[in-house]
């Protein structure tokens, strides 16, 4: 896959302020209103600024979180991590691969058999139905 550069200009252009946001200036969506939260719908999850596939629906899990949670990527080539230091705790955040666009954090506390919880952002995805 190709990596995609744009300026910030660019995605300006191509997001709503909302998701640029999230995906270009790190935010977070208040928990409980993103509406993939409780979406049960089955398909994949893409990302909103590439549409590259990052996780399929049969891997989304009810955390309790507030946000959609994961318990696997699509592929492990789909994902990138870096350490996030900010709000003054140290997180892992995970970022499209293909575009380095903003989705959320990762944590050691998920199901099994992965043990972890992708921790998402709404705003970051689109979704592509199964069958579509």
């Amino acid at each position: 896959m190709v990596k995609i550069i744009k300026s910030e200009e660019e995605w300006k252009a191509q997001l709503t302020p909302e998701q640029y946001h999230i995906v270009r200036e790190k935010g977070t969506e208040k928990p409980f209103t993103g509406e993939y939260n409780d979406f049960k719908a089955e398909g994949t999850y893409v990302c909103i600024a590439c549409g590259a596939p990052l996780f399929k629906s049969a891997t989304k899990y009810n955390s309790g979180s507030g946000w959609p949670s994961f318990w696997q990527p699509d592929s492990d080539s789909a994902l990138n991590t870096q350490i996030d230091k900010s709000l003054g705790r140290i997180r892992t955040e995970v970022v499209c691969a293909n575009c380095e666009a903003h989705l959320g954090h990762v944590f050691n506390d998920g199901p099994k058999p992965t043990g972890l919880r992708y921790c998402i952002n709404s705003l970051s995805l689109d979704f592509i139905e199964k069958n579509e």
